[in-house]
């Protein structure tokens, strides 16, 4: 991948911490059936950035997992350590802890801090929702671009069902297809593969 204000791009990470995992009440009062998920960090939450690192960085071609429980009170994984390959030659990595949570005034809006490392320069993201740029060798400036904080993550559950419909009722096709999503399950098993075998999966 190829960016004119990054460069040659190197790596992808993304740290999740929402901070809402701790104790016998964690997700009790949101969403309880996430303590019964016999599979949770990354069947339930992990697979929207699978999909998100696909539309960064392209095809993901092998995955490397550890993936560990630390809350006792639920069934499922709750915390682990992810590094993608991808076809064009770059590496993500997706490093989840739902125990721990992050500088933010809601640590729901972004679940966590990113970072895309480029030969130019470096992008990070907030939990505040803030974007920087660093150049290389140089200090980092804040990017402006505007967002609405309103319902979760700005809005953007409203604005994906928005944009189905408009799709719809106009009989235009959209890129969110369940076929290109299939894709993303794949990945995901090949993940809980890869944590079952403690090796690195082909997917």
């Amino acid at each position: 991948m190829e960016n004119q204000l990054l460069g040659k791009i190197y790596s992808l990470s993304f740290r999740l911490r929402p901070g809402d995992g701790q104790g016998e009440e964690a997700y009790l009062k949101r969403q309880p059936y996430f303590q019964k998920m016999e599979r949770f960090l990354v069947h339930e939450t992990g697979i929207h950035f699978i999909d998100t690192f696909r539309f960064l960085l392209g095809e993901i071609k092998g995955v490397y997992a550890d993936l560990r429980k630390l809350n006792p009170n639920i069934s499922g994984e709750d915390t682990g350590t992810i590094i993608f390959d991808f076809l064009s030659g770059e590496r993500a990595l997706f490093d989840a802890n739902r125990l721990v949570d992050h500088p933010a005034e809601n640590t729901r809006l972004t679940m966590g801090e990113m970072m895309i490392e480029g030969s130019d320069s470096t992008l990070r993201l907030d939990g505040f929702g803030r974007i920087f740029i660093r150049a290389h060798h140089q200090d980092e400036i804040q990017h402006q671009y505007n967002w609405f904080n309103r319902g979760f993550a700005g809005d953007s559950v409203f604005a994906l069902q928005n944009h189905l419909i408009e799709c719809l009722l106009a009989g235009k096709e959209t890129p969110m297809l369940a076929k290109n999503y299939l894709r993303n399950m794949v990945i995901e098993d090949g993940i809980y593969r890869s944590n079952l075998t403690q090796s690195r999966i082909e997917c």
